[in-house]
């Protein structure tokens, strides 16, 4: 970590793509995982095809970490290295501009830490909702990178969670809400790449509790070129505030997000995580988005 920091970007970044040449060969059951979860995504694809999406993969994450790590080479220069796409920002303020915050909802897509950092330096109040790492390594890496972008997180785990989700919504921030992953939270089976998938709820209820308006943004890659910068797009979701059966429409708004965040997906497959088991949760008899909750605790319930 130390090293990185002190290294200029594209020195880093070239030193992340021969670890992540590396990795592609050493790790043989992330390599494997990656692979089988691209089949499922995209059986049209050749074999060739696939191993050259996973590598990219592999290889767009280790850029990932080490952008974290190496910010400090290119952080005076942010706007510029992060942008918005054509429309986007002024699609967002406008989004912001009701006093009734705005759900924020995005994936693990393109570059989502760089995302975040952008927001709050564009003059965005805003706060994200991300569970614990399981590796201290990554750990150490985010909360450093995090805490120097001064962007707010709140934890899955915390109790004091729920209650800073409300007043950050009262206070007319954007709340950020990450729904891409199969976890242990309240959710509902939607379509996501042909296959039911568990997937947080969230966002979905909170809108219609608290009347915030929706919108899906992801980051992207400007060009395929390390150091070539990312671009963020935005996506309003609209929906029924008033509708008579608000169940159903929580369950629409979680499927029109991750829709949208199919798409994103679908147009830089190599720029999400493939290693996560995103249909480890199986879907009971019944309709494509029943409702029904996994089995355990929900780790953050939401508001009600």
């Amino acid at each position: 970590m130390a090293v990185f920091a002190h290294l200029p970007l594209r020195v880093a970044l070239a030193l992340a793509s021969g670890l992540a040449w590396a990795g592609w060969r050493l790790a043989g059951a992330t390599r494997r995982r990656i692979l089988a979860h691209l089949a499922v995504a995209f059986p049209e694809r050749t074999p060739a095809e696939l191993e050259r999406l996973g590598q990219g993969c592999l290889r767009h994450l280790g850029w990932l970490v080490a952008e974290m790590l190496s910010v400090r080479a290119y952080d005076a220069a942010l706007e510029q290295y992060v942008s918005f796409a054509p429309g986007a920002e002024e699609r967002l303020r406008q989004l912001m501009a009701g006093g009734r915050g705005l759900i924020m909802v995005s994936g693990h897509i393109g570059h989502w830490e760089l995302l975040a950092r952008r927001l709050v330096r564009g003059g965005i109040p805003s706060a994200t909702v991300a569970r614990t790492g399981t590796s201290p390594f990554l750990h150490a890496v985010l909360e450093r990178f995090r805490a120097e972008g001064k962007f707010e997180v709140l934890l899955r785990d915390d109790p004091r969670t729920a209650r800073a989700i409300i007043r950050s919504l009262r206070q007319g921030m954007l709340l950020g809400l990450l729904i891409d992953q199969d976890t242990d939270v309240q959710g509902v089976f939607v379509p996501f790449f042909g296959r039911p998938a568990w997937t947080p709820r969230a966002a979905g209820d909170l809108a219609l509790r608290f009347g915030a308006p929706v919108a899906v943004i992801w980051s992207r890659r400007r060009g395929p070129r390390p150091g070539d910068g990312h671009e963020l797009s935005i996506e309003p979701v609209p929906y029924d505030a008033e509708a008579v059966d608000r169940e159903a429409e929580s369950v629409r708004i979680t499927a029109a997000c991750t829709a949208l965040l199919e798409a994103a997906i679908r147009a830089r497959p190599e720029e999400w995580v493939w290693m996560h088991e995103r249909w480890k949760t199986q879907a009971p008899g019944g309709p494509l988005a029943a409702p029904t909750q996994a089995a355990g605790t929900p780790a953050t319930p939401p508001a009600r």
